[in-house]
This record gives structure tokens, sequence and C-alpha cells, in this order.
């Protein structure tokens, strides 16, 4: 007699990996063994320290939260949904879980007893590769874009050995370096130091090294009175030089410099110190050659003179997202890395072009990135929204001193542009005479927004109410802000507006819950990540803490933090929006860095099926934050 439940187990199982690897009879083996758990939501399967369950499980509806527990808080890890496996850690390991396991929602999951499963791994390579992988990589779902294949694991520790090959490359070094004479007054070097903007300088003779000098040098032997600085620089100099060999390794540099406690060498033809001068390496040039890590970005950006050098910044920049979103690191981490480095290109193109103005600037002045770049969510490549506010001047002096900061303005984004953030079509950047105002002109238009709201003021709230001061006085941009926290305080109209605005995209499921895509035009067919499911979160969050009074608060993610922190009553739905907001920023971010393209419209047919479920499942938090604004904001009839 057949039995028809483990059939209907089998037919699910044989969808997904491992299983697709194992005859269909043995299937409905295991699955006649198989256990169905019902989990109700927030319910725990298993927790951090737990002894290990004799079976590993599958979701086959519903999703399970991964999480650890970091500084007394419990940290999201992953999610499974449908096809994910959970709870491997019995098959490899002895002690207990490492992570916790929590229903997000109402879930099935079948239990599959590990002692009836092993005899299939014992004798099937393909399953037991792939759990091994599984497990020792932490890495995600098997129909997961970037991982296919692989598996979620409750061992959280992974080496990533990838930088261990960098060690062994060839490092890049500085070629021709400036060199001085043994007689050459201490003055002369350190203006040259000053000149090329270098921390160290070789002394030679005949092209061969005989000491060095480098900035700590000055600090220790000059700026302490030890030596006065017309002292030849052959009675301060390090000597002899620390020589290598070209194409010396990255492990083999750092070695050396641990050695000899120093922070710079001397690259020689031969590698001795008795042959021709070829380079220099110093302590910076080992960090850029390890990674594309933020802190090394900072400097160079601080460092660049040119647009040229800021456009290969951002290029690396776009390596580093690729890098992290492989080695899974939460997108809001990403987000965070990405928004100062983002920040600090801009400041530098706003130095550089106040450098090339004929006068430095004739008030005080702020400027702000605003929309994406003020919420810190522009990971791709897509245009620049900016406004710039100066301090009030004398009505006389107003006309030039707008023109200047237009001027200014017209040089920064040009130079943006150059880097690779292109101009906004609505020309909303602090060029246009509109977005560039004194701070009473700029109180006048948010109070006009606010208390005056319209379909066009709407529209730009979503954009202006979004800002992140860059660089210049930023107790302009606090004024402004003090100013919006008064205008809005228990201002029901402007909410009831903004609120409508928050609901005119609503949850993109038809009726048999089918994606809502474009009917016609370039992107036919296609769904619209940005409009549909990003958008109404953004709004949301924007609403609801401005609503609150949290003006200061302008991240998407961290609104709904705060929001959750504020309302403990309803933090699950808070929670929810924020996790199911990162879902899609990193849909939208994979889908940009795979087509070059700002990641707005999905091509649905090349989703996998746990892809498409992920996606839906972002759709339900859209859905319950637009039924409680309705509620909240009375919006029933407004509406």
């Amino acid at each position: 007699m057949k039995n028809s439940i483990a059939e209907r187990i089998a037919d699910f199982l044989k969808n997904f990996p491992p299983f697709i690897s194992l005859p269909f009879h043995d299937l409905v083996t295991i699955a006649s063994e198989v256990k169905v758990v019902h989990a109700e939501k927030n319910q725990v399967l298993f927790k951090v320290g737990d002894a290990t369950h004799p079976n590993f499980y599958i979701v086959k509806e519903g999703a399970i939260g991964l999480s650890v527990t970091s500084d007394a808080e419990e940290a999201l890890i992953d999610k499974c949904d449908e096809g994910d496996i959970l709870g491997l850690r019995p098959f490899f390991a002895k002690d207990n879980y490492l992570m916790t396991a929590k229903a997000r929602e109402e879930s099935l999951l079948y239990a599959i007893p590990i002692e009836i499963f092993k005899p299939y791994v014992e004798k099937n390579t393909e399953v037991l590769s792939f759990l091994l992988e599984s497990f020792a990589s932490n890495t995600r779902n098997p129909y997961d874009k970037v991982n296919k294949g692989k598996l979620i694991s409750e061992n959280v520790i992974y080496d990533d050995q990838s930088s261990e090959i960098q060690y062994f490359q060839p490092i890049s070094y500085i070629k021709n370096p400036i060199t001085t004479k043994r007689k050459n007054p201490v003055q002369s070097v350190a203006q040259l130091m000053t000149q090329y903007k270098i921390g160290s300088i070789i002394i030679e003779e005949n092209d061969i090294p005989i000491g060095i000098i480098t900035d700590k040098d000055l600090r220790s032997k000059i700026a302490t009175g030890q030596f006065p600085i017309t002292t030849p620089v052959e009675e301060i100099m390090s000597a002899p030089v620390v020589t290598v060999p070209e194409n010396i390794s990255v492990a083999e540099t750092q070695l050396m410099m641990l050695k000899h406690n120093i922070g710079h060498l001397c690259v020689t033809l031969d590698g001795t110190n008795k042959s021709k001068i070829m380079g220099i390496i110093s302590e910076h040039d080992v960090i850029v050659a390890q990674a594309n890590n933020p802190g090394v970005l900072l400097k160079q950006t601080k460092r660049a003179n040119r647009s040229k050098e800021l456009k290969g910044i951002r290029e690396k920049l776009t390596d580093l997202i690729q890098n992290s979103l492989d080695k899974n690191i939460p997108i809001q981490h990403i987000c965070n890395l990405v928004g100062e480095i983002n920040s600090a290109i801009t400041k530098r193109a706003i130095e550089l072009a106040i450098e090339k103005m004929e006068k430095q600037p004739p008030a005080r002045f702020a400027w702000m990135n605003i929309g994406s770049q003020g919420r810190k969510e522009q990971l791709l490549m897509t245009d620049q929204d900016n406004a710039l506010v100066f301090e009030d001047v004398e009505e006389e002096n107003y006309d030039d001193v707008k023109k200047y900061f237009l001027e200014l303005a017209d040089k920064v984004t040009k130079t943006l542009n150059k880097i690779g953030y292109e101009f906004c079509p609505a020309e909303m950047m602090a060029n246009n005479p509109m977005w560039c105002k004194s701070i009473t002109d700029w109180n006048k238009q948010f109070n006009a927004w606010i208390n005056t709201p319209g379909e066009k003021g709407i529209l730009m709230c979503s954009i202006f109410f979004d800002y992140d001061f860059i660089y210049g006085d930023a107790a302009l941009v606090e004024s402004i802000t003090e100013n919006i926290s008064k205008q809005v305080d228990n201002n029901q109209l402007f909410f009831a507006y903004l609120g409508t605005d928050a609901l005119k995209n609503p949850p993109p499921l038809g009726f048999f819950r089918q994606f809502l895509v474009e009917n016609d035009g370039e992107h036919k067919d296609s769904f619209d990540l940005k409009s549909r499911a990003l958008m109404p979160l953004i709004d949301a969050a924007r609403l609801l803490t401005l609503s609150q009074n949290c003006i200061g608060i302008t991240n998407t993610y961290q609104r709904f933090k705060k929001m959750a922190e504020l309302e403990p009553q309803n933090a699950h739905v808070f929670e929810e929006c924020a996790e199911a907001f990162s879902v899609l920023l990193k849909f939208r971010t994979e889908e940009g860095l795979q087509h070059s393209s700002g990641g707005r419209y999905l091509n649905l047919n090349y989703l996998s099926k746990s892809d498409k479920v992920k996606l839906k499942n972002t759709f339900s938090p859209i859905q319950d934050i637009q039924d409680a604004i309705k509620s909240r904001f009375q919006l029933t009839y407004f509406t």
C-alpha cells in the first residue's frame, strides 16, 4: 500500500539540494520517517546553547529566523524560507547549537532524522560534499543567486582564505622616489616632503641608498630642538637603509617591517644596499595591498588631488560592495561604510572646488546630500541629489554671495559627474538657484511644504526631508532641523497629506498573489523594485518618524528601528519592515552590480523559486505598515 503522505513529502524534497541527488524511491523511504513540525509565530525551534536535536530541518512553508546574541542583543543573521535547511550541526559537531532558530511567521517544517539520513550521505559523495561545504562555509540557502547550491549552517565562524592568496602577490610601491644628498640641510628635506606630500626621503650617493629620513625623525629630532633645522641630513638620517628586492610579496614586506620595527623599505635592483635605488615601500602600501578596506579608501580620498583619483576610489568602492555581499556581510553594515566613503568623496570634491575658486567662500555655508544619498542608502552609481545653504547676509550682498555659491556648486556637481555620479535629471542639485538658498529662505521653503502641503510640496518632502550634512558649518543644517521640528509638531494636515502619499503604492501582489509588473514600455514584464517595494517602506518610515518628531534620523532601516524602540507594543511590525527593507535593498544592489545598472527593475524569469519566495515575503510588512498608517492617521476616508 502506498504511503501518500510520504510521497507528497518526497515530491517536495526532490526540488532542493541535496535531495535532488537521491533517487525518488530513497526519498520516499526517508520521507516515511519524517515528522511534520508546526511552529507558531515567534516559537523557538532551538536556541544558543541547547543540546542538538536528533533531526535536521527543511522549511516547507513560512520563515525561520537564525540569530546570535551579540552585546546582550539578539542579532538576526539570516532567514530560512521554503527549501532552506537548518540544524545541520548534529551531523558534524558534538557541541551545542551556536544559533537560535525562531519562527518569524507561522511555519511548517519537515524534521528529518539524522540517523535515517546518514546512510544516504555516506554512500552518496555529492550529498556528503554538499553538506560538508555548507556547514564549513556558513553560506546561504541553496537557491541564493550568489551562493547557489549552498546552505545556511549554524557555524557562524568561517575562514576567508582569499586574503591569504593576496599576501603572496608582489606588492605595488612608489617607483623613482624623491631622494636627496647627505650634505643638504634638514630644512630642504622638510620642504620636499611637504611639497610632494610624502612621509620619507632616501639619502643617496651615486644612486646608492646610504640613509633615510622619515617624518618621525623630523618630529623626534628637529621639532624637539635636539638638532637645529640647518643640520645636514647625514647627522639625523637612519643608516644603513633596510633594502629589499623588486617583486617582494606583501607577506615578506610585512615580515621585514616587523623584524626591523620600521615603516619604510627601500627597493633596490638586487635587494642589497649596494645597488641602484628602484623604489620605496611604506606601511600605507602594505595596507592598500591587503584589501580595499574602508579605512584605506577614506585615507586615499583625503589625499586625492584630482577627480580622476576620486573616480578610481569610487570604482574600488564598488568592488568593496561586491566583496561584502559575497561574504554575506549585512546590508546595513555595507550601507554605513559606503555612506561614509560617499560622503568623504563629496567632501573632497568640495575642497578641490574651493581651491579652484578665485577667493574663499564669502559666508558660512553647508553642503547637504539629499534623497537616497541623504539616507545613506546609495550603494549603486545612481544620480546625485544635493543642496546648499548659506548664512543670512546683508541684502545688498545677497546676489553676489549666492552667485559665488552657485559657481562653487557647479564645479562640485561637475566633479561628481566625472567621478561617476550622474547629474540629477530633475536638477535637484546645489547648482540650481532653487536649491541654493540662505538659511532664512530655506526655512521659508520648508515651512511652505509643511503648512500648505500640495502634491508638488509632498513630492519635495520625499527628497528634501532626507538630508545629511556633508561639509561646512553644521550649525546651519541644525537650524533647518530645529525649524522642521517646530513646524511638524502635531501638524495633522501635513501628516494626512504625507500619509496619503505613503499609500500611493499598495503591496505589489495581484489578486492571485502574482507579482504586479510593468505592463508596457522599455521595462515591460519587469518588476519595479524601487516604486513598488522600496518606496512604500521608505515613505512609511519617513512619515512615522516625522510624526514622532525624530527629525535627525534619515536612514530607513534606522527609522524603523527607532520606531520599534519608541513603540515596543508595535515593535514586531517595525522590525519586520526593517528586515524587509534590507532584503529589498540587497536585491536591488545585486541586480545593479550584475547588470551595471540602477538595479531598479528585476526580470522575474531569472529569479529562482526561492528568491521569488523571499521577495514575496517582503510584501507582507508593506501591507501591515500601510494598514497601520491608515488607522493611525485616519486616512480611510481621506484617501
